[in-house]
């Protein structure tokens, strides 16, 4: 798998001179037992195997990928399809007026799927109060072929509780999707529990919407 690879690399790159310099790396493996996106299932509600690395710069740019297994998508006239999403971005997050934010542009790649690669661009903001954060966020993607020559929007609003005494902490989201992949608009919403054993985080969430059943999802994840 051409992720191990890439994430070899980058470790690579962090050497004993780069940790002294303005640059970092940073890694995250795992599973999933059901890839929901956006309140979507892309495995089929099959478990996947994700990862990820960023590189980032002490000014706050950063370069990330990310990859997950997925069920085929994008089949081509020959029955071939990808089984692999990958996700580049290039972004900026610091701190702006006292709320922490994130802009990114982000390109969606499916190796071997038949014009279903896309970009959008996400923007973040949010904020810790005490034990509370909280963040409000807009992704939009721009009409293009992969979306039927149709735009895309993305919103979404999220609470964290992580209180310091808790042995957990507790997490919800809510969405709204209208455009290319959501013609009619979709809800989604989540809500789970978390707790961190040093480098290993678990998770388990409740993920629905309104365009399609809900699932309870279990994932474990080791950050590098």
């Amino acid at each position: 798998m051409f992720k191990a690879l890439l994430l070899a690399a980058l470790t690579g790159i962090a050497s004993p001179a780069m940790a002294q310099s303005v640059w970092s790396v940073e890694g995250v493996a795992g599973v999933v037992s059901d890839y929901r996106y956006r309140g979507y299932s892309l495995s089929d509600q099959q478990p996947a195997i994700q990862a990820g690395a960023t590189l980032s710069h002490q000014s706050g740019l950063y370069g990330d990928v990310y990859l997950s297994t997925i069920d085929e998508y994008g089949v081509d006239a020959e029955g071939h399809g990808a089984q692999v999403e990958l996700t580049a971005s290039f972004g900026w997050s610091g701190a702006v007026g006292g709320l922490d934010v994130d802009a990114a542009i982000s390109r969606y790649v499916y190796p071997e799927g038949e014009d279903v690669d896309y970009f959008e661009a996400p923007l973040q903001v949010g904020q810790t109060l005490g034990d509370l954060t909280w963040t409000l966020g807009l992704a939009y993607a721009p009409t293009q072929t992969a979306l039927g020559d149709d735009d895309n929007r993305y919103g979404w609003a999220g609470l964290t509780l992580a209180p310091a005494q808790w042995p957990v902490s507790l997490s919800t989201r809510l969405g709204y999707e209208r455009g290319a992949f959501a013609p009619d608009g979709k809800t989604d919403w989540s809500v789970g529990l978390g707790r961190t054993f040093g480098s290993a985080t678990l998770d388990l969430t409740w993920a629905d919407s309104d365009a399609e059943a809900g699932a309870l999802v279990a994932s474990v994840f080791f950050a590098f």
